[in-house]
């Protein structure tokens, strides 16, 4: 009798167990989650996705692509879900109408301080064209939305966005979460000479009391051209309302073909207001070496030397403080050279 029990017990558990295990696979096999639609752009600290695009395209024989100051850059449109993508989907992608709420949010109403609007990012939607749709094919569950650019012209003393979002339509539904189904795109174009330079060996210090100079970690080199790039003069930097009145210009003159070597031409636009004059023979040498640890990683340094210039802050309206600056910048870039393409090669 006990081992009759004992056999329909055991019996018992195997279906049980069985139709657990069934019903665990069978819920596997159902979807789990919407296919939702979203872009691959997650946010930072201040609202906006930073992406880095080449000033201007070029192929992979190093031949211009699309032309000079002319670039592209491909932004993941996704599908979510634990099962494939059964479908050809139609995703149509516009401007998104966020940009002035971010602006307050971040920055705060110009009702309170008329120049704030100096610090808002600015809508770039005249330096680039996008499809209004893109298509993600059955059995896909990923596509690139190609945003063409044309930097010609732009002035990065404003700081660029480009606001896209998922539009709603009746075959797909955009992501619910919030952000998901938007892009605030923050675009950086760079060329050879642009990014964050090390400034720890640069001196900014009052004119006439140079022995207690200011120190700095980092300066900032933004484009202008192929081969010019404008910091701030001194400690001044886009968290300033007027730092527009403060553009350092370094033209980078090569000595030769190969671009290794070559002097700096410094110069700026406004010198009658922030009192510019350049002291100095800026040079510039790049040199490049291959990591001790990862044999993949290239380290690619540009070297600039022999910066002496002044120039006359205003923090304050009247009171004018004049500088010194002199030292060197070093940047460097960090490539993976197992990747071609020179954007995504670049560890930003």
């Amino acid at each position: 009798m006990r081992t009759k029990i004992f056999n329909l017990l055991l019996l018992s558990g195997v279906a049980l167990l069985g139709g657990i295990l069934t019903a665990c696979n069978d819920e596997w096999k159902d979807e789990q989650y919407a296919h939702y639609i979203s872009f691959k752009a997650p946010l930072n600290d201040n609202g906006v996705t930073a992406v880095y695009v080449p000033y201007t395209r070029h192929n992979d024989d190093g031949t211009v692509a699309v032309g000079t100051g002319k670039s592209y850059y491909d932004l993941p449109v996704l599908v979510s879900g634990t099962t494939s993508n059964d479908r050809d989907i139609t995703v149509k992608i516009g401007l998104s109408d966020t940009l002035t709420d971010l602006n307050f949010e971040r920055f705060g109403s110009p009702s309170y301080r008329s120049d704030i609007t100096d610090l808002y990012y600015k809508d770039m939607q005249s330096f680039a064209t996008f499809p209004s749709t893109v298509q993600i094919k059955s059995g896909e569950d990923k596509t690139l939305l190609r945003v063409s650019f044309d930097f010609n012209g732009i002035d990065m003393v404003d700081k660029w966005v480009l606001p896209l979002e998922i539009k709603k339509d009746a075959g797909y539904e955009p992501h619910p979460r919030k952000n998901y189904a938007k892009a605030m795109l923050r675009v950086y174009p760079y060329n050879d000479y642009s990014g964050n330079y090390s400034a720890t060996t640069l001196v900014v210090a009052n004119k006439g009391d140079e022995t207690n100079a200011t120190g700095m970690e980092t300066a900032r080199g933004y484009v202008v051209d192929e081969s010019t790039i404008f910091f701030y003069a001194g400690t001044v930097d886009e968290s300033r309302t007027d730092r527009r009145n403060y553009k350092i210009y370094f033209k980078f003159i090569p000595d030769d073909s190969t671009g290794e070597k070559g002097r700096v031409q410094i110069t700026s636009d406004n010198a009658a207001n922030n009192g510019f004059v350049n002291n100095g023979n800026a040079a510039y040498r790049i040199y490049e070496q291959m990591d001790e640890v990862q044999p993949f990683l290239k380290h690619r340094y540009v070297i600039i030397s022999g910066i002496d210039y002044e120039y006359t802050d205003e923090p304050v309206a009247g009171v004018k403080m004049p500088y010194v600056v002199r030292g060197i910048l070093t940047l460097e870039r960090q490539l993976n050279i197992q990747i071609p393409n020179e954007d995504q090669a670049i560890q930003w």
